[in-house]
């Protein structure tokens, strides 16, 4: 299975383009900061991540922003030249937290 939930805030966003079929794509940054624990011992996360979102659910991404928190789902692929990964998002909640920094809401 391939699946990656992620609560996160919007970094980034890029200009709205279109797939070949007419799909609006919208590719954006995202961060992620948590403490979870590894090894019986507490570890700090921090990352950014690049997804891309097509469909209707761009202009949602769109409408929450930068710098907004949201609970991203999808899955992880490979960017089409082979380097890193990219997350790509099919489902999005808003969340009321300011930041996702609080290590209870992994």
């Amino acid at each position: 299975m391939n699946q990656l939930i992620l609560l996160a805030q919007v970094l980034e966003l890029g200009l709205v383009r279109y797939t070949p079929a007419g799909l609006m794509a919208l590719d954006c940054c995202l961060k992620h900061e948590s403490q979870v624990q590894e090894a019986g011992r507490p570890r700090k996360i921090s990352l950014e991540i690049k997804a891309v979102v097509i469909g209707d659910l761009a202009k949602r991404l769109q409408s929450l922003g930068l710098g907004n928190t949201a609970r991203f789902t999808g899955f992880l692929s490979a960017q089409r030249n082979g380097r890193g990964t990219i997350f790509h998002i099919t489902a999005l909640d808003t969340v009321t937290t300011p930041n996702c920094s609080n290590p209870d809401r992994n």
